[in-house]
Protein backbone atom coordinates (compact mmCIF):
# COMPACT_ATOMS: atom_id res chain seq x y z
CA UNK A 1 0.00 0.00 0.00
CA UNK A 2 1.03 3.58 -0.74
CA UNK A 3 1.60 6.17 2.28
CA UNK A 4 -1.18 8.15 1.43
CA UNK A 5 -3.31 5.47 1.71
CA UNK A 6 -2.35 4.44 5.43
CA UNK A 7 -4.77 4.99 8.54
CA UNK A 8 -2.30 5.83 11.11
CA UNK A 9 -2.58 4.06 14.23
CA UNK A 10 0.37 3.92 17.29
CA UNK A 11 1.46 0.57 15.67
CA UNK A 12 1.11 1.55 12.42
CA UNK A 13 3.15 4.61 13.15
CA UNK A 14 6.02 2.71 14.71
CA UNK A 15 5.90 0.69 11.25
CA UNK A 16 6.31 3.56 9.53
CA UNK A 17 8.96 4.99 11.60
CA UNK A 18 11.52 2.28 10.57
CA UNK A 19 9.98 1.58 7.00
CA UNK A 20 11.55 5.13 6.46
CA UNK A 21 15.02 4.18 8.20
CA UNK A 22 15.26 1.12 5.84
CA UNK A 23 17.91 0.73 3.35
CA UNK A 24 15.62 -0.03 0.78
CA UNK A 25 13.38 3.63 1.64
CA UNK A 26 16.64 5.10 1.38
CA UNK A 27 18.03 3.67 -2.02
CA UNK A 28 14.17 4.65 -3.26
CA UNK A 29 14.76 8.56 -2.06
CA UNK A 30 18.30 8.11 -4.17
CA UNK A 31 16.58 7.01 -6.76
CA UNK A 32 14.20 10.15 -6.86
CA UNK A 33 16.22 12.90 -5.45
CA UNK A 34 15.87 16.53 -7.36
CA UNK A 35 18.06 19.32 -6.65
CA UNK A 36 22.16 19.77 -6.47
CA UNK A 37 23.15 22.42 -3.74
CA UNK A 38 19.71 21.35 -2.07
CA UNK A 39 18.38 17.88 -2.14
CA UNK A 40 14.61 16.77 -2.16
CA UNK A 41 12.49 14.63 -3.13
CA UNK A 42 8.35 15.68 -4.28
CA UNK A 43 5.70 15.15 -2.03
CA UNK A 44 4.14 12.76 -4.49
CA UNK A 45 7.19 10.85 -4.60
CA UNK A 46 7.32 10.67 -1.34
CA UNK A 47 3.51 9.45 -0.93
CA UNK A 48 3.20 6.97 -3.91
CA UNK A 49 6.26 5.01 -1.86
CA UNK A 50 5.25 0.79 -1.14
CA UNK A 51 4.84 0.21 1.82
CA UNK A 52 4.57 -3.95 2.46
CA UNK A 53 1.65 -4.77 4.46
CA UNK A 54 1.89 -4.80 8.11
CA UNK A 55 1.65 -8.25 9.14
CA UNK A 56 1.89 -10.29 12.63
CA UNK A 57 6.04 -10.70 11.55
CA UNK A 58 6.62 -7.33 10.61
CA UNK A 59 4.74 -6.12 14.10
CA UNK A 60 7.02 -8.73 16.07
CA UNK A 61 10.51 -7.20 13.97
CA UNK A 62 9.13 -3.54 14.95
CA UNK A 63 9.06 -4.93 18.69
CA UNK A 64 12.49 -5.90 18.18
CA UNK A 65 13.29 -2.75 16.54
CA UNK A 66 12.08 -0.55 19.99
CA UNK A 67 13.67 -2.89 22.43
CA UNK A 68 17.05 -2.48 20.10
CA UNK A 69 16.76 1.39 20.50
CA UNK A 70 15.30 1.52 23.82
CA UNK A 71 18.60 -0.40 25.10
CA UNK A 72 20.56 1.37 23.12
CA UNK A 73 19.50 5.06 24.45
CA UNK A 74 19.27 3.15 27.92
CA UNK A 75 23.19 2.43 27.80
CA UNK A 76 23.80 5.65 26.02
CA UNK A 77 22.34 7.69 29.22
CA UNK A 78 24.03 5.05 31.71
CA UNK A 79 27.56 6.45 29.67
CA UNK A 80 26.65 10.11 30.14
CA UNK A 81 26.52 9.32 33.72
CA UNK A 82 29.48 7.14 33.78
CA UNK A 83 31.59 9.57 32.17
CA UNK A 84 30.00 12.69 34.19
CA UNK A 85 31.29 11.07 37.26
CA UNK A 86 34.64 10.11 36.15
CA UNK A 87 35.06 13.71 35.17
CA UNK A 88 33.79 14.95 38.11
CA UNK A 89 35.89 13.12 40.55
CA UNK A 90 39.36 14.04 38.80
CA UNK A 91 38.14 17.79 38.75
CA UNK A 92 37.70 17.36 42.36
CA UNK A 93 40.68 15.48 42.98
CA UNK A 94 43.41 17.00 40.33
CA UNK A 95 42.50 20.27 39.82
CA UNK A 96 40.36 22.02 42.45
CA UNK A 97 42.22 19.70 45.48
CA UNK A 98 38.93 19.31 47.22
CA UNK A 99 40.36 17.08 49.34
CA UNK A 100 43.35 18.73 50.27
CA UNK A 101 41.60 22.04 50.95
CA UNK A 102 39.01 20.18 53.07
CA UNK A 103 41.90 18.81 55.45
CA UNK A 104 43.92 21.76 55.40
CA UNK A 105 40.79 23.18 56.96
CA UNK A 106 40.30 20.82 59.56
CA UNK A 107 37.47 19.28 57.52
CA UNK A 108 37.01 15.81 56.89
CA UNK A 109 36.55 15.49 52.64
CA UNK A 110 32.96 15.65 51.66
CA UNK A 111 31.55 11.98 50.63
CA UNK A 112 34.95 10.13 51.16
CA UNK A 113 36.05 7.47 53.95
CA UNK A 114 38.90 7.89 56.06
CA UNK A 115 40.93 5.31 54.58
CA UNK A 116 40.45 7.09 50.66
CA UNK A 117 41.19 10.62 52.45
CA UNK A 118 43.70 9.31 54.13
CA UNK A 119 45.64 9.02 50.13
CA UNK A 120 45.47 13.46 50.04
CA UNK A 121 47.80 15.22 52.02
CA UNK A 122 46.84 18.37 54.22
CA UNK A 123 48.68 21.21 52.63
CA UNK A 124 50.51 22.40 49.49
CA UNK A 125 53.61 22.67 48.29
CA UNK A 126 55.30 24.98 44.89
CA UNK A 127 56.07 22.63 41.57
CA UNK A 128 56.95 24.30 37.99
CA UNK A 129 56.14 27.59 39.82
CA UNK A 130 52.65 26.18 40.68
CA UNK A 131 51.19 25.08 44.00
CA UNK A 132 50.40 21.36 44.46
CA UNK A 133 49.17 18.88 47.16
CA UNK A 134 52.45 18.36 49.21
CA UNK A 135 54.10 15.11 47.86
CA UNK A 136 52.50 15.44 44.04
CA UNK A 137 54.20 16.95 40.96
CA UNK A 138 52.78 19.32 38.10
CA UNK A 139 53.79 17.26 35.17
CA UNK A 140 53.24 17.83 31.12
CA UNK A 141 50.58 15.59 29.73
CA UNK A 142 54.07 14.64 27.11
CA UNK A 143 55.81 13.58 30.26
CA UNK A 144 53.46 10.54 31.21
CA UNK A 145 51.71 9.89 28.17
CA UNK A 146 53.05 9.30 24.65
CA UNK A 147 51.52 10.70 21.59
CA UNK A 148 51.59 8.82 18.78
CA UNK A 149 50.64 10.52 15.40
CA UNK A 150 49.06 8.61 12.62
CA UNK A 151 50.25 7.39 9.22
CA UNK A 152 49.52 9.17 6.20
CA UNK A 153 47.69 5.81 5.32
CA UNK A 154 47.20 6.74 1.55
CA UNK A 155 50.88 5.23 1.14
CA UNK A 156 49.48 2.04 3.24
CA UNK A 157 46.90 0.26 0.47
CA UNK A 158 44.81 -2.41 1.30
CA UNK A 159 45.85 -5.94 0.03
CA UNK A 160 42.40 -6.88 -1.58
CA UNK A 161 38.66 -6.27 -0.60
CA UNK A 162 38.60 -8.76 1.90
CA UNK A 163 41.79 -7.92 3.78
CA UNK A 164 41.90 -4.08 4.90
CA UNK A 165 41.74 -2.20 8.08
CA UNK A 166 39.14 0.69 7.79
CA UNK A 167 40.89 4.19 8.15
CA UNK A 168 40.52 5.72 11.10
CA UNK A 169 40.17 9.82 10.34
CA UNK A 170 38.51 12.81 11.94
CA UNK A 171 35.32 11.96 10.74
CA UNK A 172 35.08 8.22 12.21
CA UNK A 173 36.19 9.29 15.58
CA UNK A 174 33.43 11.77 15.90
CA UNK A 175 30.80 9.19 14.59
CA UNK A 176 32.23 6.46 16.38
CA UNK A 177 32.37 3.97 13.85
CA UNK A 178 34.16 3.63 10.69
CA UNK A 179 31.07 3.14 7.90
CA UNK A 180 32.09 4.45 4.32
CA UNK A 181 35.60 4.46 5.74
CA UNK A 182 38.84 4.17 3.81
CA UNK A 183 40.80 1.14 3.36
CA UNK A 184 44.22 0.52 4.47
CA UNK A 185 46.79 -2.16 4.70
CA UNK A 186 46.66 -4.87 7.87
CA UNK A 187 50.30 -5.17 7.74
CA UNK A 188 50.89 -1.64 9.95
CA UNK A 189 52.95 -1.74 12.67
CA UNK A 190 50.80 -2.77 15.77
CA UNK A 191 51.55 0.66 17.26
CA UNK A 192 49.14 2.12 14.30
CA UNK A 193 46.30 -0.42 14.72
CA UNK A 194 43.45 0.59 16.56
CA UNK A 195 41.22 -1.26 19.21
CA UNK A 196 38.02 -0.99 21.25
CA UNK A 197 39.41 0.87 24.38
CA UNK A 198 41.88 3.52 22.95
CA UNK A 199 42.30 6.95 23.55
CA UNK A 200 42.28 8.91 20.63
CA UNK A 201 42.74 12.82 20.49
CA UNK A 202 42.38 14.71 17.20
CA UNK A 203 44.98 17.54 17.03
CA UNK A 204 43.63 19.28 14.34
CA UNK A 205 40.68 20.43 12.67
CA UNK A 206 37.35 19.36 14.88
CA UNK A 207 39.28 18.75 18.00
CA UNK A 208 38.14 15.62 20.17
CA UNK A 209 39.70 13.72 22.78
CA UNK A 210 37.20 10.38 22.71
CA UNK A 211 37.19 6.43 23.82
CA UNK A 212 37.22 4.53 20.46
CA UNK A 213 35.24 1.51 20.86
CA UNK A 214 34.07 1.62 16.84
CA UNK A 215 35.97 -1.98 16.05
CA UNK A 216 39.57 -2.33 14.99
CA UNK A 217 41.17 0.32 12.11
CA UNK A 218 44.26 2.17 11.28
CA UNK A 219 45.35 5.13 12.77
CA UNK A 220 45.50 7.99 10.38
CA UNK A 221 47.60 11.20 10.46
CA UNK A 222 46.05 14.31 12.55
CA UNK A 223 45.14 11.46 14.95
CA UNK A 224 47.78 10.58 18.31
CA UNK A 225 46.61 7.64 19.93
CA UNK A 226 47.60 8.22 23.45
CA UNK A 227 48.99 5.42 25.71
CA UNK A 228 51.38 5.23 28.96
CA UNK A 229 53.23 2.63 30.84
CA UNK A 230 53.33 5.19 33.62
CA UNK A 231 49.83 6.18 34.84
CA UNK A 232 46.69 4.28 34.29
CA UNK A 233 44.32 4.87 30.98
CA UNK A 234 41.50 7.01 33.24
CA UNK A 235 44.03 9.54 34.00
CA UNK A 236 45.51 10.24 30.70
CA UNK A 237 42.58 10.12 29.35
CA UNK A 238 40.90 12.49 31.66
CA UNK A 239 43.83 14.68 32.13
CA UNK A 240 43.74 15.16 27.84
CA UNK A 241 40.21 15.61 28.19
CA UNK A 242 40.71 18.14 30.85
CA UNK A 243 42.92 20.48 28.53
CA UNK A 244 41.01 20.05 25.66
CA UNK A 245 38.43 23.30 25.73
CA UNK A 246 42.47 25.41 25.61
CA UNK A 247 43.69 23.34 23.13
CA UNK A 248 40.04 24.13 20.88
CA UNK A 249 40.94 27.64 22.16
CA UNK A 250 44.44 27.90 20.62
CA UNK A 251 43.54 25.86 17.63
CA UNK A 252 40.32 28.69 16.88
CA UNK A 253 43.58 31.32 17.19
CA UNK A 254 45.49 29.41 14.51
CA UNK A 255 45.99 31.89 11.15
CA UNK A 256 45.17 28.63 9.03
CA UNK A 257 42.38 27.29 7.13
CA UNK A 258 42.41 24.12 9.19
CA UNK A 259 43.22 25.34 13.38
CA UNK A 260 45.29 22.71 15.24
CA UNK A 261 47.58 22.21 18.46
CA UNK A 262 52.02 21.60 18.15
CA UNK A 263 53.67 19.34 20.58
CA UNK A 264 54.68 22.31 22.43
CA UNK A 265 50.79 22.82 23.92
CA UNK A 266 51.00 19.12 25.58
CA UNK A 267 54.22 20.02 26.83
CA UNK A 268 52.86 23.11 28.14
CA UNK A 269 49.50 21.69 29.44
CA UNK A 270 50.26 20.11 33.06
CA UNK A 271 48.36 18.35 35.60
CA UNK A 272 49.29 17.40 39.25
CA UNK A 273 50.11 13.77 39.51
CA UNK A 274 50.60 11.95 42.85
CA UNK A 275 53.05 9.07 43.61
CA UNK A 276 52.04 5.95 41.91
CA UNK A 277 50.81 4.29 45.09
CA UNK A 278 48.47 6.76 45.48
CA UNK A 279 47.16 6.75 41.65
CA UNK A 280 47.17 2.72 42.19
CA UNK A 281 44.44 3.28 45.08
CA UNK A 282 42.73 5.81 43.16
CA UNK A 283 42.47 3.65 40.31
CA UNK A 284 40.14 1.31 42.12
CA UNK A 285 37.71 4.18 42.45
CA UNK A 286 38.02 5.59 38.56
CA UNK A 287 38.87 2.19 36.53
CA UNK A 288 35.52 1.35 36.79
CA UNK A 289 33.66 3.98 35.66
CA UNK A 290 35.47 4.27 32.43
CA UNK A 291 35.90 0.12 31.57
CA UNK A 292 31.92 0.12 31.64
CA UNK A 293 31.48 3.06 29.64
CA UNK A 294 33.93 1.01 27.15
CA UNK A 295 32.02 -2.17 27.36
CA UNK A 296 28.47 -0.09 27.43
CA UNK A 297 29.73 1.54 23.93
CA UNK A 298 30.93 -1.98 22.30
CA UNK A 299 27.73 -3.57 23.79
CA UNK A 300 26.04 -0.24 21.25
CA UNK A 301 27.76 -1.13 18.51
CA UNK A 302 26.63 -4.82 18.38
CA UNK A 303 23.12 -3.91 18.89
CA UNK A 304 23.38 -1.16 16.19
CA UNK A 305 24.56 -3.84 13.82
CA UNK A 306 21.78 -5.97 15.16
CA UNK A 307 19.38 -3.34 14.13
CA UNK A 308 20.71 -2.27 10.55
CA UNK A 309 21.15 -6.26 9.95
CA UNK A 310 17.04 -6.23 10.93
CA UNK A 311 16.20 -3.10 9.13
CA UNK A 312 16.37 -4.85 5.78
CA UNK A 313 14.64 -7.85 6.62
CA UNK A 314 11.87 -5.98 8.26
CA UNK A 315 11.22 -4.76 4.31
CA UNK A 316 11.33 -7.76 2.41
CA UNK A 317 10.27 -10.33 5.11
CA UNK A 318 13.03 -12.40 4.29
CA UNK A 319 13.04 -13.83 8.48
CA UNK A 320 11.34 -16.93 10.47
CA UNK A 321 8.68 -15.35 12.78
CA UNK A 322 10.72 -18.07 15.11
CA UNK A 323 13.88 -16.10 14.58
CA UNK A 324 12.37 -12.83 15.60
CA UNK A 325 11.50 -14.41 18.68
CA UNK A 326 14.42 -15.59 19.41
CA UNK A 327 16.10 -12.41 19.13
CA UNK A 328 13.57 -10.16 21.14
CA UNK A 329 13.66 -13.35 24.15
Amino acid sequence: MKLQFLQPNKEIENYLYWVLRSPQYREYCAGRAMGSAVVAMSREDFLSYEVPPFTSFRSNTVDLLEEIEKRERLLRETNATLEAIARTLFKSWFVDFDPVRAKQEGRAPEGMDEATAALFPDGFEESEQRLVPRGWRARSLDSFADYLNGLALQKFPAEGEDEYLPVIKIAQLRAGNTQNADRASTKLKAEYVVRDGDVLFSWSGSLEVELWCGGEGALNQHLFKVTSSEVPKWFYYLATRHHLPEFREIAAHKATTMGHIQRKHLTEAKIAVPSPEVLTRLTEFVAPLIELRIENAVRIRSLGELRDSLLPRLISGQLRLSEVEALVA
